[in-house]
């Protein structure tokens, strides 16, 4: 439903002056209160303001907003991961670059015996490249990030969760991991993944 431009011009005083009496917006908007009764309460069933008796309106959130938060909330990581791309520590940063171009991936999950001890980067593999380095004989564990600075993801994680943190650390990829104090890598969460389930929710072309 298309908003009027007072109701717009409501919900724009309610965010910022919420909460707030009918009888003050109608002041704001030089009008009588009768005037917009019916724009609160059209507002109010659509989801944008809600109202406490002897306080006032307050504002909620856009509808389709919430709709889109609830939905991602409702999906698991795990059910958009992809397989991780996972190396030992002890392999060397000529692996590393091997894996990156024939996996097609941005980052390696590195681990020790099993578990997550870091993670590299095509920029740190492309810093080793064009530097002083011996690739076959340097081992990724003297150019990754180690833990615990790697920001991780549980596999029954939301996928909200997932995208906030990318969004936040300004990373490609969260390794999907299990455990407490040593982190198994089940999975990989991506850009690419969140994307792809936008474009599935949203649906193709010819439906």
């Amino acid at each position: 439903m298309k908003l009027s431009k007072r109701q717009e011009q409501i919900i724009q005083i309610v965010r910022e002056e919420g909460p707030i009496t009918g009888d003050d917006i109608a002041g704001i908007l030089d009008l009588a209160r009768g005037t917009i009764r019916n724009d609160l309460s059209v507002l109010t069933m659509l989801g944008y303001l809600d109202a406490r008796p002897k306080v006032g309106y307050y504002y909620k959130g856009d509808p389709t907003h919430l709709e889109i938060r609830k939905m991602l909330d409702g999906i698991h990581v795990e059910e958009i991961m992809s397989v991780p791309a996972v190396l030992d520590e002890k392999a060397s940063v000529y692996d590393g670059i091997c894996a990156v171009f024939l996996e097609n991936i941005g980052t390696i999950f590195i681990t020790r015996q099993g578990f997550l001890v870091g993670c590299v980067s095509r920029k740190d593999l492309l810093r080793s490249a064009i530097g002083q380095v011996d690739l076959e004989k340097t081992p990724l564990s003297m150019i990754m990030t180690r833990m615990p600075n790697i920001i991780s993801i549980g596999p029954k994680d939301s996928v909200y969760t997932a995208a906030q943190a990318i969004d936040q650390w300004e990373i490609d990829a969260l390794p999907v991991v299990v455990g407490e104090e040593q982190l198994k890598v089940v999975g990989r969460l991506t850009k690419t993944n969140i994307n792809r389930l936008v474009v599935e929710l949203g649906g193709d072309d010819e439906s």
